[in-house]
């Protein structure tokens, strides 16, 4: 890397772009379920907010988080809600709020793919920089190398 300061402005920045974008996502998520049911979009968060909510709880000696809704539940049902979004705005003929509920649907759908592929990139770096075997199949996209000295 030539420019570390440069990369990680454009990273801050593209990071703050998209957590404007999923925000903005958010709001006209919560103004759809609003209309659907009939209540404005301070109830309809609160009531979303309750659904989604995950608390700590301490059982056994243990910390715990636990939630309404099963964790294998929660993805799916956040997807579905952008999934409507986006088919209530394309119906009404509202481009610009669909683009932004499109965007907020396929990255929620390429989301755990796109942290698998980090974090198995980075960890790679990391066990060949500790001496340790990378596990099989964990990136070919890193060209790995070992040096010896011969003995003369």
């Amino acid at each position: 890397m030539r420019m570390p300061k440069l990369t990680v402005a454009v990273a801050l920045i593209l990071l703050a772009a998209l957590a404007g974008t999923m925000t903005y996502a958010g709001f006209l998520a919560i103004g759809v379920l609003g209309d659907y049911l009939g209540t404005g979009r301070v109830i309809a968060g609160l009531l979303l907010a309750a659904l989604l909510a995950r608390l700590p709880v301490i059982s056994k000696g243990k910390f715990r988080v636990v939630g309404l809704l099963p964790k294998p539940v929660r993805r799916p049902l956040i997807v579905g809600l952008f999934a409507l979004c986006l088919v209530h705005f394309l119906w009404r003929g509202e481009y610009v709020p669909a683009a932004f509920t499109g965007f907020a649907t396929a990255f929620l759908l390429i989301l755990p793919w796109l942290r698998r592929a980090m974090l198995d990139r980075m960890l790679s770096s990391v066990h060949s920089f500790a001496g340790r075997n990378p596990p099989r199949g964990a990136d070919d996209m890193v060209i790995d190398g070992e040096f010896r000295e011969k003995k003369e």
